[in-house]
């Protein structure tokens, strides 16, 4: 099965098995990131152009946006940063709000096809799924609902199929649904790569959907995430995730070695034109 995400200028992104793994550049976004809420806060949209750029440069074949936070009026900031993002760099979005007003408004502008972050189990995420069914947008099922994240890999994939009930009855295509099995921090639960790599085994076999993921999730509150991060992602990607919501300059040499050693590279060409441009890069 194949995901196609599309820039506004017509660049192609496609996510599928034993493809390489798209890289979906995630630092665009209020949380952690000072210059970044400022900038939203202020209306100055410097900071967000030079973090596109610096990501989309880097290799992300796909940027998320994100305003959702708080003292931001998500409905009234969200369409003029992607606005802004759109007209900067020619790669396709994902649109990571939900909020059915800000999201319309960014929608409207003609973003090709972008992907919509994201739908979980609560009922309150319904009009973002009408909002797919009419700009014909991809959309990432999140494995939550109202009760939180489930402990359990079962639960998860209940709501994933509950989820994709809702969607198949609004006539989206399972082609546009990409999964979000959910990275827990392991400094908190033990088990919990263990319950992700379960549920995304378990999607694969009994649905045959596309996997996202954020990496970055498992680390939180442990020293070196970095390391950790890395390991994760290599075992993320050998149990079948199509596409990393990463850092792109951190993780790329990372997912293209792991793409690699999986055969997703024929006679390593991806990954030695890579390290050839680093090199030149670093010459000149």
């Amino acid at each position: 099965m194949e995901t196609r995400l599309i820039s506004h200028q017509g660049k192609e992104v496609i996510i599928g098995e034993g493809r390489p793994t798209v890289l979906i550049g995630e630092r665009i976004n209020p949380f952690g990131k000072g210059p970044i809420k400022e900038a939203l806060l202020k209306g100055e949209m410097e900071p967000i152009r030079l973090e596109a750029g610096q990501q989309a440069a880097a290799g992300a074949d796909v940027l998320i946006v994100s305003t959702n936070a708080f003292g931001i009026d998500e409905p009234r900031v969200f369409p003029g940063v992607v606005d802004e993002i759109r007209r900067m760099v020619d790669v396709p979005l994902c649109l990571e709000s939900r909020n059915p007003q800000a999201l319309s408004q960014a929608l409207s502008a003609g973003l090709g096809k972008p992907l919509i972050s994201s739908v979980s189990g609560e009922e309150a995420t319904a009009p973002v799924l009408a909002l797919v069914k009419e700009y014909q947008t991809a959309v990432v099922l999140l494995a939550s609902d109202e009760s939180g994240i489930p402990k359990e890999p079962s639960r998860r994939v209940e709501i994933i199929k509950t989820l994709l009930k809702r969607a198949e009855a609004l006539g989206i295509p399972q082609e546009d649904l990409l999964v979000d099995c959910v990275a827990e921090s392991s400094a908190v639960n033990d088990k919990a790569v263990f319950t992700t790599l379960e549920t995304m085994a378990r999607i694969k076999r009994e649905l045959g959907l596309n996997l996202i993921l954020g990496a970055s999730n498992v680390s939180f509150g442990l020293p070196k995430r970095m390391v950790i991060n890395r390991a994760f992602i290599a075992l993320a990607i050998q149990a079948g995730l199509n596409g990393a919501i990463v850092d792109a300059g951190k993780m790329k040499p990372t997912i293209m070695a792991v793409d690699l050693l999986l055969g997703r590279d024929p006679r390593a060409r991806r990954y030695t034109t890579y390290c050839r441009k680093l090199k030149s890069a670093s010459v000149s």
